[in-house]
C-alpha cells in the first residue's frame, strides 16, 4: 500500500497499526475543511480501501469556540456544506455531529463500530486537547488515532522540532525540505465500500440555531465561502494581483493582497496547492513571487510552530525573556491614552486611522496585514499593560476576523506586543524595545486619508 509520505502522518496514541481491526475508517475533519487535495482525507481513504473497509466523514460543531461570531460559523458551514455534497459523490458520507467533539466522536466510534480514526493536524492548545483525551480512550478500546498534516507544505513536526526563534532560522529547514513534500496529490476515488448508517441532513439554520448566538453582526463582504470560491480567489490573485505583490500587499488603501487567508483558514485551499498552481504559471525567481511564497510557507509555517512548541503562544509567558524584561521596566511610563476593551470595539479612540482599520475589521471581517500590525501596536500602547493589551487584541481579532482563531493571529499579536520572532529595537517609552509604529510612518507608505474615509461611520 502507498501511504501519504509517512513523515505527515503521526500515532496519537499506542496503537500502531496500519492493519486496523475490522470497521470503518472515520476522518474527523476538522482545520481542513476540503475534499481535493486533503492528505488527511487521501490517507483515511488509502487506510479504508486496503483493509476493505467503509470511510465516513466526521465534523464536530462545538457550542463555542474561542469567541467566533454568528457571520464566522455561518461561514464555515457553508463550506462543510459543499465538503458534504462533493464527498457525497464519491460515495463517502458526511456527518456533523452537535456538542462536545470529544463525546461525540467516541460515541460515534462505539456505535459504527469505527476500526480507525484519522483527524488533521492543528497546533491550537483547545483542538490538542481534544485530540489527547479522545486519543487515551480510543486506545482502551485498541483503536488507533492517526493524525496527518494536510495543512503545511512542509509538516509542521518535521519541519522543526523545536520552537524557532525567527524566520531566519525557520527558512533553511523549510527549504531543505520543501522539494519532498511538493509531490502531485493523489485524487480522492468513489469509495467501493459502502457505510452501513447512511448519510444526514445538513440543516445550517438548525446548526446555528444550536449555537445560540444572537446574529449581531452588519458584515459587508464579497467573500464566499468553500473550495470552490477559494480556488476563483486564487485565480483572481494569479492572474491580475501577484505581479504587483511586493509593492501593493502593505499599502491598505489598495486590494494588494491575495485574499487567501479566510480559506487557508478554513482549509478551502491549502500551501501545497497553491504552490503547485504557481510552479506550472511562474518562475520562483520573480521578486513578487518570492514575496508571496515568503509569508505563504515560511512565515505561516513559522506560526504553526510558534503555536505548537510554546503552549503560552496566547499570553505574555510566550514572549521572549528580553521583551519581558524591557515591557516591566516600562509598565509605570505614563500612556498619553488608555482605553477600555468597549471603547476599542466600538472604535472610540482619538486615532481616525486606528478606528478606520477596527471599522474595517468589524464591517468586513477582515483587515490588512500592515494595518494588523499598527493596530495590535496601538492597542499596547493604549493598553496599562501588555497582559491587558494582548487579551483585548485576541478578543477583537477572534470575534471579527474571518481568519481569527488561528496561529497567523497569534503569533502575529505576539510579534506586533510582544517582539515574538523579531529584535529588540531603540528604547522607547511605553514600548521599551519592542519595535514601534506610528500614524505618520503610516503616511509615508500610503494615502491613509483615502483608508480613513473608506471606513467611516
Amino acid at each position: 500500500m502507498q501511504f501519504v509520505n509517512e513523515k505527515r502522518c503521526s500515532f496519537l496514541n499506542k496503537i500502531k497499526d496500519f492493519n486496523i481491526r475490522k470497521g470503518p475508517v472515520l476522518y474527523w475533519m476538522s482545520r481542513d475543511q476540503r475534499v481535493n487535495d486533503n492528505w488527511a482525507l487521501i490517507f483515511s481513504q488509502q487506510l479504508s480501501i486496503e483493509n476493505k473497509q467503509p470511510l465516513v466523514v466526521v465534523f464536530t460543531l462545538a457550542p463555542s469556540f474561542e469567541n467566533a461570531g454568528y457571520f464566522i460559523y455561518e461561514f464555515m458551514l457553508n463550506g462543510l456544506s459543499e465538503v458534504k455534497k462533493t464527498l457525497e459523490k464519491k460515495n463517502i458520507p458526511f456527518f456533523m455531529l452537535l456538542g462536545d467533539p470529544v463525546l461525540k466522536i467516541y460515541d460515534f466510534v462505539i456505535s459504527n463500530n469505527i476500526g480507525a480514526v484519522v483527524t488533521d493536524f492543528d497546533p491550537l492548545k483547545v483542538k490538542r486537547k481534544w485530540k489527547g483525551v479522545l486519543a487515551e480512550k480510543l486506545e482502551e478500546k485498541k483503536i488507533p488515532l492517526f493524525e496527518v498534516d494536510a495543512h503545511n507544505l512542509v509538516p509542521c513536526r518535521a519541519a522543526s522540532d523545536k520552537k524557532e526563534w525567527g524566520a531566519y532560522t525557520i527558512r533553511p529547514k523549510i527549504e531543505r525540505l520543501k522539494e519532498e513534500y511538493t509531490e502531485d496529490f493523489p485524487a480522492v476515488k468513489n469509495n467501493p465500500f459502502p457505510f452501513a448508517a447512511g448519510s444526514m441532513d445538513f440543516d445550517i439554520g438548525r446548526f446555528l440555531k444550536f449555537l445560540n448566538i444572537s446574529k449581531k453582526e452588519n458584515v459587508d463582504t464579497s467573500v464566499i465561502s468553500g473550495e470552490k470560491a477559494a480556488l476563483k480567489a486564487l485565480n483572481d490573485f494569479l492572474n491580475n494581483k501577484i505581479n504587483k505583490y511586493s509593492l501593493d500587499r502593505n499599502d491598505p488603501s489598495k486590494d494588494g493582497c491575495s485574499n487567501l487567508s479566510p480559506y487557508l483558514h478554513f482549509g478551502h485551499i491549502c500551501s501545497q496547492s497553491i504552490v503547485l498552481e504557481i510552479e506550472r504559471r511562474f518562475e520562483f525567481k520573480d521578486e513578487n513571487v518570492k514575496s508571496f511564497l515568503e509569508e505563504l510557507i515560511v512565515r505561516k509555517e513559522l506560526a504553526d510552530n510558534f503555536c505548537f512548541y510554546e503552549k503560552n503562544y496566547d499570553n505574555t509567558g510566550g514572549f521572549p525573556d528580553w521583551s519581558l524584561k524591557t515591557l516591566e521596566n516600562h509598565i509605570s511610563d505614563k500612556r498619553a491614552y488608555i482605553y477600555a476593551k468597549q471603547e476599542f470595539e466600538e472604535s472610540l479612540t482619538h486615532d481616525s486611522l486606528w478606528n478606520a482599520a477596527q471599522r474595517q475589521m468589524v464591517k468586513t471581517a477582515k483587515m490588512n496585514g500592515y494595518m494588523r500590525m499598527y493596530w495590535a501596536k496601538k492597542i499596547l500602547e493604549w493598553s496599562p499593560s501588555a497582559d491587558e493589551a494582548i487579551k483585548t487584541a485576541i478578543y477583537l481579532n477572534d470575534k471579527y476576523e474571518l481568519d481569527g482563531r488561528d496561529p497567523n493571529g497569534y503569533t502575529g499579536i505576539s510579534w506586533s506586543i510582544g517582539g515574538v520572532h523579531d529584535r529588540a529595537w531603540g528604547e522607547r517609552e511605553v514600548f521599551g524595545k519592542i519595535r514601534y509604529m506610528s500614524s505618520k510612518g503610516a503616511a509615508s507608505k500610503f494615502d491613509i486619508k483615502n483608508y480613513i474615509n473608506k471606513f467611516k461611520y
